[in-house]
């Protein structure tokens, strides 16, 4: 038996398939860089906030690390910890902003479903449920508001009213049929 064998692995092994894991990830696919204006706005007051939080969390680790042996020093720990979750937002956020593309006109056919539309839906039960087709780094799932990277965003795309959509969900593929299609305004708002 070799390093790094176990009995799983062996008994995979004769079966002609592997169980070893490595650490290496394939890349994450890139994600769209659409995103409505109040997304973009929302972002923008986000790395504010952030760089005025550092600068807060700055000065706590200085008095920290003052009080002696950082060792031993849970205040010290803690907002090194902080600082290094605060930066991490903030190289995302400045990579990610002059990326994005704002959408902020509606599309030439409002029939259809594009970028910002609200979609309503019934599935096979008559259930109803209404969605919101936004950039990746809006999703909220509480107000129903899906990524336009998401598997039904991507079915919904392009479609009009009274299309059937079939998505692939985990329990299975899903059927429903489009009922209403609208577009919100600065106006509606």
């Amino acid at each position: 038996m070799a390093i790094g064998d176990t009995r799983a692995n062996m008994f995979a092994q004769r079966r002609g398939r592997s169980l070893i894991v490595s650490r290496y990830r394939p890349p994450q696919p890139k994600r769209s860089p659409y995103i409505t204006r109040d997304g973009y706005e929302h972002l923008l007051a986000e790395s504010r906030a952030t760089w005025k939080r550092r600068r807060v969390v700055t000065e706590a680790l200085a008095a920290a690390a003052a009080e002696g042996d950082r060792s031993e020093n849970a205040e010290y720990i803690y907002r090194k910890k902080e600082l290094r979750e605060i930066d991490r937002r903030i190289r995302y956020l400045e990579i990610r902003l002059p990326g994005l593309k704002v959408v902020d006109n509606l599309p030439e056919d409002t029939s259809r479903v594009f970028f910002g539309a609200w979609v309503d839906l019934e599935d096979d039960n008559g259930n109803e449920t209404s969605y919101r087709i936004v950039g990746s780094d809006e999703l909220d799932p509480v107000r129903n508001w899906i990524s336009v990277d998401a598997p039904l965003a991507r079915a919904l795309i392009g479609k009009s009213l009274d299309d059937q959509v079939l998505h692939r969900a985990p329990c299975g593929t899903l059927s429903c049929s489009i009922t209403a299609i609208r577009y919100e305004t600065k106006e509606d708002a």
